[in-house]
């Protein structure tokens, strides 16, 4: 299926900087899993800090540098052994991104009719907000707004809002400019990965109730 949804350019390059935070890095790699497109612009960044780094002045050595790495060359004795397949990150039998592996992917949580939140909690990012969202055929999320920057990657299903139908492997990428009000279109759930740089700005009165107890 083709992706019709991309990151942005400055989030790209971030991305290939290293620069961008561990939920959002997270969000994208799921991204550019699905989208060759965001993959050749990363590579073509890759390429060019690689270029960057050339014109730098070099580091001088330490005198016993090429001693110590043939050293370590030559302690591996045995040859090594192809890791076994790794099997598929789920939750309750649900197929999720290859991204979160080694993440720690909490049990599906009601948060409102029809939608069901499960917190991932990121090793490297303790304090990351990072969350899988599944709503039901038909359902609206609350209108909202964000603080900060709110990526978000289509797993499964598809929502629409004002900036068009998004399908699986596409990327939603909304800054604080943005209020928007995503409906899950009626032929199936939507299952989404989303990393939050801040909060979200409910317009209602019960979603600014709710958002202490979930933390969104």
């Amino acid at each position: 299926m083709t992706t019709t949804h991309h990151a942005t350019d400055e989030t790209l390059m971030r991305y290939a900087a290293g620069t961008l935070a561990a939920a959002p890095a997270i969000v994208v790699k799921a991204h550019l899993a699905r989208c060759p497109a965001c993959r050749a612009r990363v590579s073509e960044y890759e390429a060019l800090g690689g270029a960057l780094l050339e014109e730098t002045e070099p580091t001088q050595l330490s005198a016993t540098a090429l001693i110590d790495v043939l050293a370590m060359l030559d302690d591996e004795d045995a040859a090594p052994i192809a890791p076994p397949p790794l099997a598929p990150v789920e939750l309750e039998g649900i197929r999720l991104p290859d991204a979160l592996r080694g993440c720690d992917i909490g049990r599906w949580r009601w948060i409102g009719p029809g939608m069901k939140m499960s917190r991932v909690g990121v090793p490297q990012d303790p304090d990351a907000n990072l969350i899988l969202l599944k709503v039901g055929p038909g359902r609206a999320l609350p209108d909202h707004g964000h603080v900060g920057t709110e990526f978000t990657y289509i797993v499964s299903g598809s929502f629409s809002d004002r900036f068009g139908r998004f399908l699986p492997g596409d990327l939603a990428e909304m800054d604080e400019d943005v209020e928007h009000q995503p409906i899950v279109d009626k032929d199936g759930e939507c299952i989404c990965l989303a990393a939050l740089e801040g909060k979200m700005r409910f317009k209602n009165v019960i979603g600014r109730m709710l958002q202490p107890i979930f933390g969104i």
